[in-house]
């Protein structure tokens, strides 16, 4: 009885999405399909945008989800060997093969991508693509569908979708809105969480490749709710790495709550508030400036640089926790701020991009630091700067317990002179390092004070295991920092103007 119920709903659903479109594809325009009244001059920036995030697919099997009139279909079609081009509302696939029906490796279907009926071989296709679909499908029909978009894909195969999440962008009226606004981690844990088996056994999954906001609508809308995703189908047997590490030990969502407790609100660095204040206060930034925030965390630098020196902020960080809660930390803000998951050590910018590149606290993890700080300089325009905080050590041998703590964290840790050498062989100038332990010392048993004055309340949020796990961290960081074997660095240098 229960299914018999479970399938009237989704039923219902369908339709209710269906008579929506219906209504909302009547004059078949970008304006009717973005739902915006600014859609053409929004189009013209994000469209090349979001096609620039596509993995390669040259030459390859496409299909296009919910493609509606075709905005992306004929800029797809260019590429792709074979592009099925798939939407339930019959005008509208019609209008888009009325434009597009000249490319002849394009194949235009009618189609329900909830429906049991869509054929589509197991294993044949190169690259999913939807834009503005998933968030039109109850929770139920996202899981249905991602199961099957796995099946779909070959080996080494792509997802990519953007939906809407937290809240409406577009400002067309509506008489009524079904959309479902959910929160980015809803569809990071559906398609983090598939599976599938092939005839011989061998199971897949998918790894997230990337994720983050449409930059488009950050600069036009100061709006941080365009997210896109891109999965790549990949043995179960592969070593996902440092980033399963990262979102399954260190930094599991409750770990990063309980590290914003103690840093405060928005931080997950030394001295959260106070030493963001002090340490930007030193790049004397301008309005319009760009900032780079590698390994931003949870946001909440890069709100308070965007929110009080009125400049663009681009943060990056490899956990994908961290950028869902960033992301939840952006709603309301109306600062131009965007975020993506994405690895410091592979991702690429064109040269001279940014004005400034921040990072606290971060790159004790990268083991080549040389390369990511001559990276680091290209980015950067002429005259830009760089500031960074880092976990550092002595110039001596460390203790067993010392190495042992290195070792079980990943860190990467150099002396504070050494790692400002690193920067100057990579070319920037006026290379400052500042050994800043004594401020860490301070910080760490301001923090400590706080935390054990509070440790009812903490343990009632979190466990009294979080709490012991924070306050013997913090215990220990104090010995070993006291003791001089762990220091902390603070690392400004400039790029030479031209």
């Amino acid at each position: 009885m229960a299914a018999v119920d479970n399938a009237k709903v989704l039923e219902q659903e369908r339709e209710i999405q269906k008579n929506y479109w219906m209504e909302h594809s009547a004059d078949l325009t970008v304006e009717a399909m973005m739902l915006d009244s600014k859609a053409s001059d929004l189009d013209k920036e994000e469209r090349p945008e979001v096609l620039s995030l596509l993995p390669p697919y040259e030459g390859k099997s496409v299909i296009e989800l919910g493609a509606g009139i075709g905005r992306f279909t004929g800029e797809l079609a260019q590429k792709a060997g074979h592009l099925l081009a798939m939407d339930f509302i019959e005008s509208a696939i019609k209008k888009n093969e009325e434009i597009n029906g000249h490319y002849k490796n394009v194949e235009f279907r009618c189609a329900d991508v909830t429906s049991p009926d869509l054929d589509v071989p197991e294993g044949s296709v190169d690259l999913i693509f939807s834009n503005w679909l998933l968030m039109y499908l109850s929770d139920e029909e996202v899981e249905n569908l991602a199961e099957r978009m796995v099946k779909w894909l070959k080996v080494g195969g792509f997802i990519f979708f953007r939906e809407s999440c937290f809240h409406q962008s577009g400002d067309s009226k509506r008489k009524y809105n079904p959309t479902h606004y959910r929160e980015p981690r809803f569809y990071t844990k559906i398609f983090k969480e598939c599976q599938t088996t092939d005839g011989s056994g061998n199971s897949f999954e998918l790894s997230l490749v990337g994720c983050k906001c449409i930059g488009a609508y950050v600069r036009n809308k100061k709006n941080q709710n365009q997210i896109c995703w891109t999965w790549q189908k990949v043995s179960s047997q592969d070593d996902r790495g440092f980033q399963q590490f990262l979102d399954t030990v260190q930094y599991k969502c409750t770990g990063i709550l309980r590290y914003e407790r103690v840093f405060g609100s928005g931080y997950v660095s030394t001295g959260g508030i106070e030493t963001t204040k002090e340490f930007v206060a030193k790049l004397d930034l301008k309005p319009g400036q760009r900032v780079l925030d590698v390994g931003c965390g949870i946001g909440g630098g890069d709100f308070y640089m965007a929110e009080n020196f009125d400049v663009e902020v681009v943060g990056i960080d490899l956990s994908v926790n961290m950028i869902s809660l960033a992301l939840e930390r952006a709603i309301g803000l109306n600062c131009s701020v965007e975020f993506e998951v994405a690895d410091c050590t592979t991702k690429t910018y064109p040269d001279n991009s940014f004005d400034v590149i921040y990072s606290r606290d971060t790159i004790l993890h990268i083991q080549d630091k040389p390369s990511l700080f001559k990276s680091f300089f290209k980015w950067l325009k002429p005259g830009g700067t760089v500031l960074i905080s880092d976990y550092c050590k002595s110039s001596g041998t460390p203790t067993a317990e010392f190495a042992s703590y290195i070792k079980q964290r990943g860190y990467d840790l150099h002396d504070v002179e050494e790692y400002g050498q690193m920067l100057s062989n990579a070319g920037f100038k006026e290379v400052i390092a500042e050994d800043r332990t004594e401020q860490f010392l301070q910080v760490l048993q301001r923090e400590l004070d706080v935390l054990e004055k509070e440790k009812d309340e903490f343990i009632n949020d979190f466990s009294e295991e979080d709490y012991n796990d924070i306050v013997n961290g913090w215990k220990a960081k104090l010995i070993r920092s006291s003791s001089g074997e762990q220091t902390w660095g603070l690392f400004i240098a400039k790029k030479n103007k031209e």
